[in-house]
């Protein structure tokens, strides 16, 4: 073999480690709270930290209490008053914790479900509609059912939901195999996309109706006052180049401004005269 065919065969198989490590590296990588899909980013990390959500269900003569604790971007950390077989295993990203509560005797935990474990390698997400938002899968480990029949792969379901102003977490459903929160939040609204309008709320578009209504009548009145510039200074003008006047002759039209403080007073006096209640009448008699 010569020497350059050794020194190509060294190149590809360096590529082939590089590529087969990177994959790896890949697959073992925890989820990261920034995602991006389908041309938007998302970014979880508005919503990080421990979570809870909670379902009662009715099963006479006791009440089964459903409870969900969750982080999308940490394991939890196990609680320590909390014996080690009534929690989920640390690192658990989704717990799922079945309570029997009967009146007159404790609280019995009657199963304790890894939905997600830590750390991820199958996410799945896909893209809300109406309402818009993201969908996240996390595909956790198997749970035996109670029938004992074969364990049930887990699924935890988040429908991230936009809604800028709302914190809003609901326990969807759960059918011993997928089970299905909805957030609505402000993390679940997209950015960053081709073509897509900034995000503003409502009290924004409000100001800005409002400045652009105060700019409009601050423009009219720019205007008229321009205009009154224009019309004296041209009047002004005018009388000079033409009449020779000066001083208060300058004025154009001035026999009508010199009318106009009496003009405003006939108005308000018989603005106030119409206003004014009339007086009494005196039984019919007219005084002469």
């Amino acid at each position: 073999m010569s020497r350059r065919t050794r020194h190509n065969c060294l190149k590809i198989s360096l590529l082939l480690l590089l590529s087969a490590w990177a994959s790896a590296a890949e697959d073992e990588g925890d989820f990261s709270c920034h995602v991006s899909y389908n041309g938007l980013k998302y970014d979880l990390t508005k919503i990080k930290g421990q979570q809870v959500v909670k379902r009662t269900r009715e099963t006479p003569p006791s009440t089964m209490i459903d409870t969900v604790v969750f982080d999308l971007c940490e394991g939890l950390q196990p609680d320590e008053g909390v014996d080690e077989k009534d929690q989920c295993p640390s690192g658990t990203r989704a717990c799922l914790t079945k309570t029997n509560r009967k009146e007159g005797s404790d609280d019995r935990i009657v199963a304790v479900i890894p939905l997600a474990s830590s750390p991820l390698t199958d996410v799945q997400y896909s893209e809300l509609s109406s309402p818009k938002g993201l969908s996240v899968s996390f595909k956790g480990s198997t749970y035996p059912p109670p029938n004992g029949d074969d364990p049930i792969p887990q699924t935890f379901n988040v429908n991230l939901i936009c809604d800028p102003d709302a914190v809003d977490l609901e326990f969807s459903s759960y059918d011993g195999r997928d089970m299905w929160v909805e957030w609505r939040t402000s993390a679940g609204c997209g950015f960053g996309g081709p073509g897509e309008p900034p995000e503003t709320h409502p009290s924004e578009d409000t100001d800005k109706d409002e400045k652009s209504v105060g700019s409009g009548i601050g423009y009219f009145f720019l205007l008229l006052f321009l205009a009154l510039i224009g019309y004296f200074g041209l009047g002004a003008y005018y009388n000079y180049s033409t009449y020779g006047a000066s001083g208060l002759d300058l004025i154009p039209h001035r026999d009508f401004w010199r009318e106009v403080p009496y003009m405003l007073r006939d108005v308000v006096s018989h603005l106030c005269s119409a206003v004014r209640p009339h007086s009494a009448s005196r039984g019919g008699y007219i005084a002469v």
